[in-house]
C-alpha cells in the first residue's frame, strides 16, 4: 500500500539563524530526544529516506517548520521564504519520488508572497502552500491577503493552514497565570494551537473567502483541530440568514477543507471525523519528526475502514488533491 505522508516538516540553517532564531532552544534540554528531532530537522537525505523505509513510508510532503517566517518582518520574511523553497527544491531534486513541497511564504506583503507562491508552483513544481497560522494578528480572512488566496485559486492548489502560537496578547489573556511550562504546553501543543487553527479557519468561511474562491481547497491537521466534534452545531447556528453566506456553514467544512492525521493517532477522534466529513477529505501524515512515522502507519493499519477506504487515505487522496 503507497502511503503518503503529507505534514512532514524541515528547517533550514538561515532559518534558525533568522526567522526562527531561538526555535532550536526548546530542544537543549529535553534530553536524546529533543536532540534527535533537532537532527531530523536538518536531514533531507538519506537518512530521513532510510528512516521513512523503515516505517513503510513511500513520500512525504514537506513544509517548512512553524514558525515559519510569518512572524518576522518582511524583509526578512521574503529572504528566508525564498531560502527555503531553494533548499527544498534542492532536496526534491535530488530525491524527486520521495519527497515534494509546499511553499513557505511572506504573507507579510501579499504581491511578493503571490509571487513566490507562482515561482514555487511553477518553476518549482511545488504542490503547494503551507502557512502558519497569523501574521501579528492578521488572518486570511483580511482582504489584505487577497492576492495570495487568488493565487492558490489561479494555480489550482491547496492552503495547509499549519498551527502556531496565538497572538501574545491572546496568548497572555487565555493562557497566562500558570508556571511558564503549563502555560507554554496549554497555549500550543496541549490546547492552543489547535483551536486558534480552527478558529482561523472559521474566521476564513464567515468572511467570505471560499464564496470569492469557491474552489480553493484548505487543509488542516490534528483531525480536524476539533471542528468536527462541533461541526453539527456550528452548521445548526450559523444559518445561512445569519452569516449571509451563499451556502450552509457545514457545506464549507465538507467541500473547501480537507484533514490530516498530524500526529492524532486516536481511533475516536477519527471516527468522528469519518462521520462528519466522510473518506474522501481525510489524509494521512505523521508529523515527523515530532511524530513517529512507525506509530502512525500502525494507526492506519488498523482504522476500522475497508481496504479501499484505507488506500484513499493512506494515498489516493492526496494523489488527487495535490497532484502527486
Amino acid at each position: 500500500m503507497r502511503t503518503i505522508a503529507v505534514e512532514e516538516h524541515f528547517v533550514t540553517p538561515a532559518f534558525v539563524q533568522g526567522p526562527g532564531k531561538g526555535f532550536l532552544d526548546r530542544f537543549k534540554n529535553s534530553g536524546p530526544r529533543g536532540v534527535l528531532i533537532s537532527e531530523r530537522l536538518f536531514e533531507m537525505g538519506d537518512k530521513r529516506i532510510a528512516e521513512m523505509d523503515a516505517a513503510g513510508i513511500d513520500m512525504q510532503l514537506l513544509s517548512l517548520n512553524s514558525p515559519g517566517v510569518e512572524q518576522a518582518e518582511p524583509a526578512e520574511a521574503i529572504a528566508g521564504a525564498r531560502d527555503a523553497n531553494d533548499f527544498l527544491a534542492e532536496a526534491i531534486k535530488r530525491h524527486p519520488t520521495r519527497f515534494a513541497g509546499l511553499a513557505a511564504l511572506p504573507i507579510q506583503d501579499p504581491a511578493e508572497a503571490a509571487k513566490e507562491f507562482e515561482r514555487c508552483v511553477r518553476q518549482l513544481g511545488f504542490k503547494g502552500t503551507n502557512i502558519n497560522g497569523h501574521t501579528r494578528g492578521r488572518y486570511l480572512d483580511d482582504l489584505f491577503f487577497s492576492p495570495i488566496l487568488a493565487c492558490a485559486d489561479t494555480l489550482g492548489v491547496p492552503i495547509y493552514l499549519h498551527p502556531t502560537v496565538p497572538h501574545k496578547p491572546v496568548a497572555d489573556a487565555l493562557y497566562g497565570g500558570f508556571s511558564p511550562s503549563v502555560s507554554g504546553v496549554l497555549a500550543s501543543s496541549g490546547w492552543g494551537w489547535h483551536i486558534e487553527t480552527a478558529v482561523h479557519l472559521l474566521r476564513m468561511i464567515l468572511g467570505g473567502v471560499f464564496d470569492r474562491h469557491p474552489k480553493l481547497q484548505v487543509v488542516i491537521g490534528h483531525m480536524g483541530e476539533g471542528i468536527p466534534f462541533m461541526l453539527p452545531r456550528m452548521n445548526r447556528n450559523l444559518t445561512p440568514q445569519l452569516t449571509k453566506l451563499a451556502r450552509p456553514f457545514g457545506d464549507y467544512l465538507r467541500q473547501n477543507v480537507h484533514y490530516t492525521f498530524g500526529g492524532f493517532n486516536f481511533a475516536p477522534t477519527f471516527l468522528n471525523l469519518l462521520l462528519e466529513i466522510g473518506v474522501d477529505r481525510i489524509m494521512f501524515s505523521a508529523d515527523y519528526p515530532y511524530g513517529s512515522m512507525e506509530e502512525a502507519k500502525s494507526f492506519l493499519q488498523h482504522l476500522p475502514v475497508s481496504e479501499a477506504d484505507r488506500e484513499r487515505i493512506a494515498h489516493g487522496n492526496a494523489e488527487r488533491l495535490f497532484g502527486l
